[in-house]
């Protein structure tokens, strides 16, 4: 993110920080705290970096951005002058994916399955910009959530304290999770829903033996 700040300001450009996708809770004050304590952190380090702007998911997120920048920035529109000639990332940097101490586990590859589900539900409904599990979710979530499904079932992927990623374990996940999702929307919701095609898509382009370009150009096939 620091080369990104070096990048656009050696150009004149504004840098954009990333945005806080939280959707506060009406019923849990403790959900909040805790939230909003994150994105006090994420934005005062975006402020601190050089970002000169930042966006957020809801109205109720924008006092937290707002006091974090305006504690840097003072009267000053933009940080365009902060050049970061420090900041030195190479190529090869930038290509290595690896998370130090990362690991693939059953909690993250549920997280996954159901998140992308649930999205691709709304997505056939016609809601394109979705709260899930608290969190302002678009298509973009759902494309990572089946990308690494799909790596880790190609690749076999160990996970932590237990056996490999494949296509059979995703299924019995995907019956688990869609049982949750039942249990916690009710019957009459969930038959107003589309799960089912949700489902098929979700599985169609995280199972597949080649990778599908976009998860959309499957799932529109579903679509009314």
């Amino acid at each position: 993110t620091e080369l990104l700040v070096k990048t656009c300001h050696k150009r004149g450009a504004h840098a954009m920080g990333g945005m806080a996708a939280f959707i506060p809770s009406r019923r849990d004050p403790e959900v909040n705290r805790v939230a909003l304590a994150k994105v006090k952190e994420d934005k005062d380090r975006e402020a601190g970096d050089g970002f000169d702007g930042t966006w957020v998911a809801h109205p109720d997120l924008v006092p937290t951005a707002t006091e974090a920048f305006d504690r840097v920035l003072g009267e000053r529109p933009n940080q365009l002058e902060r050049q970061r000639p420090e900041v030195s990332v190479t190529a090869g940097q930038l290509l290595d994916v690896r998370v130090p101490g990362g690991s693939v586990t059953e909690d993250g590859l549920r997280m996954d399955v159901s998140v992308g589900i649930q999205y691709i539900e709304s997505w056939l409904r016609g809601v394109g910009a979705a709260a899930i599990n608290n969190l302002m979710e678009d298509v973009a979530t759902a494309e990572i959530s089946r990308s690494q499904v799909w790596q880790w079932v190609r690749h076999s992927s160990k996970l932590k304290d237990a056996g490999p990623v494949n296509a059979d374990l995703v299924r019995e996940i995907a019956d688990e999770e869609m049982g949750k999702i039942r249990e916690r929307l009710g019957d009459e919701l969930w038959s107003k829903g589309r799960f089912d095609d949700a489902r098929a898509a979700f599985e169609q382009v995280a199972l597949s033996k080649e990778f599908p370009q976009f998860l959309t150009l499957v799932a529109q096939k579903q679509l009314d």
